[in-house]
């Protein structure tokens, strides 16, 4: 048809020809012409709608230029099927999320060189400013690399809320003294922060040992220290220089704790190792609702004052499936603790798990609803601990201690409402209150003494409770002591082994209480 359209003109025609035959062939001519493009029509609809679509596109991005009409005559075309959504392929910004829809911000993306030398420190803080501001955005800390970072802080309040940082490589600290200067308390701290969470297979490294090393005796000592007698009576009272502090470039005598978390809620910590702090190897600080499970803690017995996870004016914390061991309290409860739940917990060595301690230089105290179940204790100088100065004020309630298996433990059950991690300290009248205390199913061997009750003389500790206590003595090479107890008030609710006659049943008389109503919580 197409040929024979193409063929016919209108210069075949006869020369001499009236109007009205020629109007005629004309006519014939334009029908021929008008079956032809319905025809065409017909075979190429589709190719035909997708080019009106490109047309309609490009029609309405000129209409925002100031518009432009539809010229076409009759009536308007039926609505057209919408067109195929095309797929797009991004590439990764090189600073960014580095891959899928959920916001990465790899390290690595930012220069970090994960070498174990190069100072990474900045690419850390610019990887945070950036995933900071989308919220469940995470930042990835690769595994295989190590990167040594100095002193940094993840802070809020104006980040997004549900970061996650995802530790799968290694961190170490600086070394070197010029980078603490005087000291600092921290090394990485996330501050003021909503729904954090720490998870990975990695490690955080404080490499303490050049701490520890030049560390002043003038440091404190646990006091239970002095409970604690060789079996050949003679203890080494010469102090012996410690390593490095004749030399130039000595550490700050202020240690930092390793990892801290400040002012934040619904914070997460799991999977991870924290070795070798040279202090507190995990802290929260002002807390509301804390989770770490399945975490490693570990630094040598001797490290001096190396608490694996301190807990201070937090609240709603959970604690389970850890395992700690360092060269201070497993884990420490600090004033302004409550609702405190500790289980399935291993520790050792270290000195066992402390509340407090309590009321240093007259301060108020208030811990309450502390429950720690179901923990195994090895080779650790206490067992499970309530710790108070003199002088202090406040209370300490409603706390359980259950099913502890204690092995080789050298003082398994533990009040010590003297305290003092100095030479000497004054004797005070006032004590930090101590009531509602549980002790149930603590099994296991002892090296020094089973318990040491020692309440304050007008302040007596009352509502102790024993039940099962079954702790076998295993001479090693300390003396043994049979169970202490002074102005301490409860109840034996079973036979114990030993037996702890010197627990007072009952109540103090009410004269003895001195308890100021200014001294609750």
């Amino acid at each position: 048809m197409s040929n024979t359209l193409s063929s016919f003109s209108l210069s075949t025609l006869p020369l001499k020809m009236s109007s009205k035959s020629l109007t005629l062939v004309v006519f014939i001519a334009f029908l021929v012409w008008s079956s032809n493009f319905e025809a065409c029509i017909a075979r190429r609809g589709k190719h035909w709608r997708q080019n009106r679509d490109a047309s309609a596109s490009l029609s309405k991005k000129k209409g925002s230029h100031g518009g432009s009409k539809n010229h076409h005559s009759g009536a308007p075309p039926s609505p057209l099927p919408p067109k195929p959504k095309e797929e797009i392929v991004q590439t990764p910004p090189k600073k960014g999320p580095s891959a899928g829809d959920s916001a990465i911000f790899n390290v690595l993306d930012f220069g970090a060189k994960g070498n174990g030398e190069t100072d990474d420190t900045k690419a850390f803080e610019d990887a945070w400013a950036e995933a900071c501001k989308v919220e469940g955005s995470t930042v990835m800390v690769p595994a295989d690399y190590v990167f040594f970072v100095g002193p940094i802080s993840f802070s809020g309040p104006y980040c997004q809320p549900d970061i996650i940082f995802q530790l799968d490589g290694t961190i170490i600290a600086p070394t070197d003294h010029q980078t603490w200067g005087k000291g600092l308390l921290q090394w990485i701290q996330f501050t003021k922060l909503v729904g954090i969470t720490i998870r990975g297979n990695g490690i955080i490294d404080g490499r303490g040992s050049v701490w520890w090393q030049d560390s002043s005796f003038d440091e404190p000592i646990d006091d239970e220290m002095k409970l604690i007698i060789p079996v050949n009576n003679t203890i080494n009272e010469t102090k012996p220089t410690p390593i490095g502090s004749n030399l130039e470039g000595k550490m700050p005598s202020i240690k930092p704790t390793a990892l801290r978390f400040y002012g934040s809620f619904n914070a997460t910590v799991t999977g991870i190792t924290i070795q070798n702090s040279p202090q507190c190897h995990l802290k929260f600080d002002n807390c509301v609702g804390v989770l770490v499970h399945d975490i490693s803690v570990s630094s040598p017995g001797d490290s001096l004052n190396t608490d694996g996870i301190h807990l201070q004016n937090s609240k709603d914390v959970l604690i389970h499936s850890t395992s700690l061991s360092c060269g201070d309290d497993c884990v420490s409860i600090q004033t302004g603790c409550s609702n405190i739940y500790i289980h399935n917990v291993n520790c050792g060595p270290g000195h066992g798990i402390s509340i407090g301690s309590l009321g240093k230089d007259h301060t108020k105290a208030c811990v309450s609803n502390i429950t720690v179940r179901d923990v195994t204790m090895h080779d650790t100088m206490n067992g499970v601990r309530i710790k108070t100065w003199q002088g202090g004020s406040g209370s300490v309630q409603n706390v359980l201690f259950s099913n502890i298996q204690m092995s080789e433990v050298q003082l398994p059950i533990v009040i010590d409402q003297f305290y003092c991690d100095k030479a000497k300290c004054s004797n005070q009248t006032s004590a930090v209150a101590l009531s509602g205390i549980n002790y149930e199913r603590i099994r296991g061997t002892y090296t020094v003494k089973p318990v040491h009750f020692a309440c304050s003389d007008n302040l007596p500790c009352t509502d102790v409770t024993l039940t099962t206590i079954e702790l076998k003595p295993l001479q090693e090479r300390y003396h043994l002591y049979d169970p202490f107890c002074w102005q301490t008030f409860g109840e034996l609710r079973t036979p114990t082994s030993p037996p702890i006659g010197c627990l007072q049943i009952g109540k103090p008389s009410s004269n003895r209480v001195q308890y100021e109503e200014n001294d609750s919580c």
